[in-house]
């Protein structure tokens, strides 16, 4: 595995905008909520940390990973609701559910942030193994949501 020695969380911070008047809306899929709460707390704290405002952060929650599109075209619609940020798992299983899903879901998001002009980022994990799902939600990998968190605040200033 190539990240087996690597913190994923590691990011280039240079040159990032002011978000302290930036509104965040973080979508969270309650399936596999032990990982989306990790993945969630990681994206908050992050934001937090590069100068959002806590009253500016919203968590919206969605039963699954599927739904994170419809939820995340809710609020990007919202002309007060800078960036949206989708946070979900959906571990492989003995099916192709999570080929379906994940596909569904990734061309989901793009389209709400076409439609909308804004970011909506993709902060789903497609895990072979919850251990795996686990190693990235604030394990020995870091957590990919202090990434989601960092690539809508990238995302912010090419605007």
């Amino acid at each position: 595995m190539s990240s087996a020695h690597k913190n994923l969380s590691v990011f280039n911070t240079e040159g990032l905008p002011d978000i302290s008047a930036k509104k965040f809306v973080i979508v969270v899929a309650e399936w596999n909520d032990e990982v989306t709460g990790a993945l969630y707390e990681g994206a908050h704290k992050t934001l937090l940390e590069y100068g959002a405002k806590p009253e500016n952060i919203r968590r919206v929650n969605v039963p699954g990973s599927f739904e994170l599109s419809f939820g995340s075209q809710v609020y990007a619609q919202k002309p007060d609701v800078d960036a949206v940020i989708a946070i979900g798992c959906v571990i492989q299983g003995e099916t192709k559910h999570n080929d379906y899903i994940n596909h569904a879901v990734a061309h989901g998001l793009t389209d709400v942030a076409l439609k909308y002009n804004k970011p909506v980022i993709f902060g789903v994990l497609t895990p072979n193994t919850l251990q795996q799902a686990l190693d990235r939600a604030g394990g020995i990998h870091g957590n990919k949501g202090d990434e989601a968190a960092i690539t809508a605040i990238k995302m912010l200033g090419l605007q």
